[in-house]
């Protein structure tokens, strides 16, 4: 079935720029908050996902010059699909090894799964530069 159903492009514009910020937060945070940040890995049930990439600290700093990069790319729409497919690749561990096991937050759990789906959505569906764009 090939159906398509047509989404302003404002709409569009909106989604990407709203989701970028979450990105650009999270990036400063873990830049200007080292320590926290890596306290925070350390205090988690999954924190063996982290340490199996690496040393901890240079993991936070890494991630937070990645989601800095790429989120300001995804607020401007450069290469809206890479920018949305890099931000996935460090939202999942980050999820994984923070979010998954801790009751006490399956809020942020969620949020962290509702922010996988609107990459999701810029990784799955092609924008052209339209005023009404098809899907």
């Amino acid at each position: 079935m090939n159906s398509q159903i047509l989404v302003s492009r404002r709409s569009i514009q909106l989604l990407r720029v709203m989701l970028s910020g979450i990105f650009l937060v999270a990036s400063l945070h873990h830049l200007f908050n080292i320590e926290k940040t890596v306290k925070r890995i350390d205090q988690a049930s999954f924190k063996r996902i982290a340490y199996f990439f690496g040393n901890p600290e240079l993991l936070v700093i890494l991630s937070g010059v990645v989601m800095l990069i790429a989120g300001f790319g995804l607020l401007i729409g450069f290469k809206t699909r890479w920018t949305a497919i890099i931000l996935l690749a460090v939202l999942i561990p980050i999820t994984l090894t923070v979010q998954v096991g801790q009751i006490t937050t399956l809020g942020p759990l969620f949020k962290n799964i509702a922010i996988a789906g609107g990459l999701l959505f810029f990784i799955l569906n092609d924008f052209k530069d339209q005023q009404t764009t098809k899907i």
